[in-house]
């Protein structure tokens, strides 16, 4: 087995080992949001975030005072399933 073939088994070991956080509770931020939507970041930042019907974002203030915009992964999800075109 090459040094190669190890680093990716190991990569691959690490993602199956690790914890993942359920849907239904799981906070997104913009980079989560667009590969979910598969669109770019900026086009979710610029065109999608500030839609009306888009879910309000969750504001987390940092020491410095800065805010940090996370979304319930749920409500994004439920957001995008409502325009399903019937």
């Amino acid at each position: 087995m090459t040094d190669d073939e190890r680093e990716i088994l190991k990569a691959i070991l690490q993602k199956l080992t690790e914890r993942s956080i359920p849907i239904e509770v799981d906070l997104w931020d913009t980079e989560h949001i667009a590969a979910y939507l598969k669109y770019s970041y900026s086009t979710v930042r610029d065109k999608i975030l500030p839609l009306p019907s888009f879910p309000r974002p969750i504001s987390i203030r940092t020491v410095n005072g800065v805010g940090l915009r996370r979304y319930k992964a749920r409500e994004v999800i439920q957001w995008a399933e409502s325009l399903q075109q019937k």
